[in-house]
């Protein structure tokens, strides 16, 4: 996937707008997906039904995306427990050992894999990054955020994310 100055551009301009939200209707079914992280393991979004998910697309390249994984590692630590998994896509075009390396380097432990080109046509077009979906219990895309999202935004998504249908029998 090659990203224009343009595209550049905009990915600066909006990882410097915190939490740039677009705007949602109801909720819609999130996109099956399918992907294999770099641990090997695959990971399809059916399997995680009753989990809340956080689906981020970023690059190594993108300076809010590398600012944004310690983050988005924190809430994957403090919300496990309560269901939450946390799944970092990458659409770099370098291939999976320098973006193994990288996240290595960064210490993050939450799942990561390469976006591949379903995905990409499921959730996008992705013109921005990072790009964060937060996709509920029941498999609903409740939120999607263009560009970086400060912690304590984060956290407060995440809080609503996990604690929506806790109460009526979700994990």
């Amino acid at each position: 996937m090659q990203f224009g100055c343009a595209t550049l551009l905009s990915v600066l301009l909006l990882g410097a707008t915190p939490g740039l939200l677009q705007a949602q209707g109801s909720p819609e079914p999130a996109p099956p997906f399918v992907v294999k992280t770099f641990e090997g393991r695959v990971l399809r979004l059916s399997e995680l039904k009753g989990r809340p998910v956080v689906l981020d697309f970023w690059a190594t390249w993108c300076r809010p995306c590398r600012a944004a994984m310690p983050h988005l590692d924190e809430v994957q630590k403090r919300f496990s427990g309560r269901g939450l998994i946390v799944i970092g896509l990458s659409v770099d075009d370098d291939g999976t050992s320098d973006v193994k390396r990288f996240a290595h380097d960064l210490g993050v432990n939450f799942p990561l894999g390469m976006a591949n080109e379903k995905v990409l046509d499921n959730y996008g077009p992705i013109r921005s990054l990072p790009t964060t979906y937060f996709i509920s219990r029941d498999g609903a895309v409740v939120r999607r955020v263009k560009g970086y999202i400060d912690p304590e935004t984060l956290d407060s998504y995440v809080l609503e994310l996990v604690q929506a249908g806790h109460a009526s029998g979700g994990r």
